[in-house]
């Protein structure tokens, strides 16, 4: 049975990214699904988790967990080495990185990735994306007061089409590494991409992956896809 971990639910919730765990719940009914609180211990840091999955949160709610997964870097590692499925989505993936500057401030992260992040909260950034990932499309949202710099392009989630990726003008977008995904795409990002789900289902072992729901996520998902490669409007 599978044992799939979510970090900090209670604050990690923004921008509908909680709707990726929805859908795992229903992809995955009879599967295990430990909600770790902040004040928890995660599972991963004494016990096998099949897969591991964080969110969106506030940028003072950043510093708090940060510090709260420093405590389990050394765990965390070996969970990203041994080929664990971790997705984290929104500014969750910038806390794997370097740092984050903050106008002159410097929020050390947990150093996995080189990449960092530099905040500007007056000045938000909104883009629609359209991407590419092993040869099938991405799509989504981004919402953010911060760009990420500095990336190993050897180790992007996806290639943009249309949209901007880790900064302007970049040409690529998140990071993966093993079977660990961060990307700033917001909102229940499974549900966008049915066709990553998938390839999330055969990471996870399973031999037949259908979906829940699956006519209906992957008709909108077709929309959608041409929706975003059709309108003038998207960069």
């Amino acid at each position: 049975m599978l044992r799939i971990e979510i970090l900090y639910p209670e604050v990690c919730n923004l921008y509908g990214d909680m709707g990726n765990v929805q859908y795992l719940k229903f992809c995955y009914p009879d599967a295990t699904f430990i909600e770790t609180a902040l004040t928890d211990r995660p599972a991963f840091a004494d016990s096998d988790v099949d897969m591991i999955y964080m969110g969106s949160m506030t940028e003072r709610i950043q510093e708090k967990v940060v510090d709260r997964l420093k405590e389990y870097k050394e765990q965390l590692q070996a969970c990203i080495d041994k080929g664990t499925v971790i997705l984290f989505t929104g500014n969750a993936y910038e806390l794997m990185g370097q740092y984050i500057e903050d106008e002159g401030r410097r929020i050390d992260c947990l150093g996995f990735f080189p990449y960092y992040a530099k905040r500007e909260m007056m000045k938000r950034h909104f883009s629609v994306i359209l991407a590419e990932f092993e040869g099938m499309d991405v799509v989504g949202f981004k919402d953010q007061f911060t760009m990420a710099y500095d990336h190993d392009d050897a180790k992007a989630f996806m290639k943009i089409i249309k949209g901007e990726g880790h900064h302007e003008g970049a040409m690529f977008e998140g990071v993966r590494y093993n079977n660990f995904f961060g990307t700033y795409l917001l909102g229940p990002f499974l549900i966008m991409n049915p066709r990553f789900m998938k390839y999330l289902m055969g990471l996870l072992g399973t031999e037949e992956c259908k979906l829940a729901y699956e006519d209906a996520v992957m008709a909108a998902y077709e929309k959608r896809c041409h929706e975003f490669r059709t309108k003038s409007v998207i960069k």
